[in-house]
């Protein structure tokens, strides 16, 4: 695979069952560019390890006083030189392109990844670690895999040199030999230390960015409550973990530079002093002793790719253990192959909640943490926990009693039933299918950064036009105020950029921008939690007037609490502790059920506590609403 071949058709199957497992995945997937590596990196370090033959043939034919030979050794030094500047450039050549090319292949892997869970994603891992995943590890990580290559040319090299300097002059070559693997492995006790620091090291950084980007997004928050000072000081203090934590690893890695001086040192003294009385006695010759010592010297730069990959390979499993965190995450069941277009009623077993096809049904949701969870369930978003059971369903456990608690399909079961679209599991359609067929806005959409346009200009039916699902959302006032921005574009509001996140729009806005870009989708089932939370009652009622007018034919669930969005309802559900417990319309539910009375009009703790008894009689109700739905 060559850098402009990229990226890849295919990135492949990784093996995620931990770090090291997957960095060996993805050097095994880059073998045909480490073979390319090794064999240019061979051709590099023998060429350098033929040059101190080269160097005592020169030396001893100067001695000898013969012109032919040194004229010989002359032209050997030149290919040599020519030799080497050739591997070296095409090492760096290769080396730099498997470095590249893994990764794009990572960075490719988490962002199908990605794609598949969607939401989810970030409420299973924090949004500061998959940045640090997708910048810095993947960096680390094809560090690691560039590093092998040439750490194999010149173990290679190593064990060839020691070879030759054995059959070209035993009595020096076996002490090279022998003091070889000591300096090689030397510095080996130290590294599990080493390592521990620098995982350590790469922890406080990742939870520095993660602080970082926490911080970054909810800026406006915290300037609105004046937290910037507090946030500013925790994040110095991460800072300063991190640093502390970096020059405390650093003084190991510079303890192992050290010794790896050190030893080699010794070597060359040791060699000196040997080859000299052995030259004095006669015994060798001094081109030979000038060889054998100019080969020790070039045997320091082949050491320092141990110190290399061993560095590499510390900083890389950390940022691969990261990595397999994410990529070992998955949808809760896993999607069928067999194409399937789903149509028809939304229902979700769990809770008991139906959202009739073609109807505008509004859930009523006294929490809104748990109403959240549930429009994530009803999109195919939820994800199992760490315990494996659903986020959407943990309240849910709590309610099943008696001997038949933990039977499976009670709502205590740990593996939750699917939600089902026209009588199919939400979880068995393909993801492009189930994707297609249901979306959901959350209540915190995120707007990236872009012109209206192309804001706006997401995968659709066709049906609706931009300018209808602005129009429906009441976008007229962000219109004029992007139409005055817009100076550079004639006062186009479609051709004005919009800056990251909608930052420079107000929460309203945005949220109406969000809701026009999911009315511009036209899906078969749309799911809206608190789409108009952020603005005032009369532009509420607008939107909520426009939503039911767009989406007339079209299957939509809103979670609200407004009575103006309940009102336009073709039904409304209410769900207490994870179960409906009454169906039926606005103003019927609002005189006849204590409890979505209290929810709806916010009433206070004593009117709650009333509420509260009618349990009962909820209860009783819900057997007759399920009938009903039936």
């Amino acid at each position: 695979m060559q850098i402009r071949d990229l990226p890849y058709s295919d990135p492949g199957d990784p093996d995620v069952r931990s770090g090291p497992r997957f960095l060996f995945w993805l050097g095994r997937n880059q073998i045909r560019g480490q073979l390319k590596s090794l064999s240019w990196g061979l051709l590099h370090q023998c060429s350098l390890a033929g040059l101190p033959f080269a160097v005592g043939l020169a030396v001893q034919a100067v001695v000898d006083r013969s012109g032919s030979r040194l004229a010989w050794a002359g032209g050997l030094i030149a290919a040599l030189g020519v030799l080497m500047a050739l591997g070296d450039t095409m090492l760096h050549r290769t080396a730099v392109t498997n470095w590249i090319t893994a990764a794009a292949r990572v960075q490719q892997l988490l962002a199908r990844k990605t794609a598949e869970l969607g939401a989810a994603l970030t409420r299973r891992v924090a949004a500061g670690e998959v940045v640090a995943v997708s910048t810095g590890d993947v960096e680390k990580i094809g560090w690691f895999v560039e590093a092998l290559s040439r750490f194999a040319a010149a173990a290679a090299a190593l064990v060839l040199i020691c070879a030759g300097l054995i059959v070209y002059q035993p009595s020096l070559g076996i002490l090279v030999t022998l003091f070889m693997p000591l300096l090689a492995l030397a510095v080996l006790p130290l590294l599990p230390r080493a390592t521990r620091r620098a995982d350590l090291q790469r922890e406080k950084a990742g939870k520095a960015t993660e602080l970082a980007s926490d911080t970054v997004a909810g800026l406006r928050v915290l300037r609105g409550i004046g937290g910037e000072e507090l946030f500013l000081d925790r994040y110095r203090r991460a800072s300063q973990e991190v640093r502390g934590a970096a020059v405390h690893s650093a003084r190991m890695w510079s303890l192992i530079s050290a010794i790896q001086v050190l030893l080699p040192g010794v070597l060359l003294i040791a060699l000196v002093v040997y080859g000299a009385m052995l030259a004095r006695d006669g015994r060798i010759e001094v081109g030979r002793l000038v060889t054998v010592y100019s080969a020790v010297s070039l045997m320091l730069y082949p050491l320092r790719s141990v110190e290399e990959i061993a560095m590499a390979y510390s900083f890389s499993r950390p940022s691969a253990k990261r990595a397999v965190r994410v990529l070992s995450l998955h949808r809760a069941a896993q999607p069928s192959t067999v194409d399937a277009a789903a149509s028809g009623d939304l229902y979700d077993p769990a809770t008991g909640l139906m959202a009739p096809a073609s109807l505008f049904t509004a859930v009523v949701c006294g929490d809104p943490d748990a109403a959240g969870r549930l429009a994530e369930r009803l999109g195919g978003h939820a994800q199992p926990d760490v315990d494996g059971q659903s986020e959407a369903d943990g309240a849910q456990s709590a309610q099943a009693t008696g001997p038949d608690a933990s039977a499976p399909g009670t709502t205590a079961s740990r593996t939750m039933p699917s939600v089902l679209l026209g009588g199919v599991p939400l979880d068995e359609l393909p993801l492009e299918s189930a994707r297609t067929a249901v979306l959901v806005q959350d209540k915190d959409p995120v707007l990236l950064s872009g012109t209206l346009r192309e804001l706006l200009g997401v995968p659709s039916s066709g049906r609706v036009s931009a300018e209808d699902a602005l129009s429906a959302a009441h976008c007229d006032d962000v219109l004029e105020s992007l139409a005055q921005a817009s100076v550079a574009t004639d006062g186009d509001p479609m051709a004005t950029r919009i800056t990251e996140r909608g930052r420079s729009l107000s929460g309203g806005q945005r949220q109406r921008l969000a809701l026009a870009r999911s009315l511009v989708t036209d899906p078969e089932v749309l799911v809206l939690d608190e789409p108009t939370s952020a603005v005032d009652s009369h532009t509420e009622s607008r939107v909520a007037a426009g939503i039911r007018a767009l989406r007339q034919g079209r299957t939509t669930v809103v979670f609200a609490s407004s009575p103006l969005l309940l009102d336009l309802a073709d039904r409304v559900a209410l769900v207490h502790r994870g179960t409906v417990v009454a169906v039926g319309a606005h103003r019927e539910l609002l005189h006849t059920n204590p409890r979505y009375r209290a929810v709806v009009t916010r009433e206070t703790e004593d009117g709650i506590a009333v509420a509260a008894s009618q349990d009962t009689t909820d209860r009783a109700g819900t057997a007759e609403g399920i009938e009903e739905q039936a």
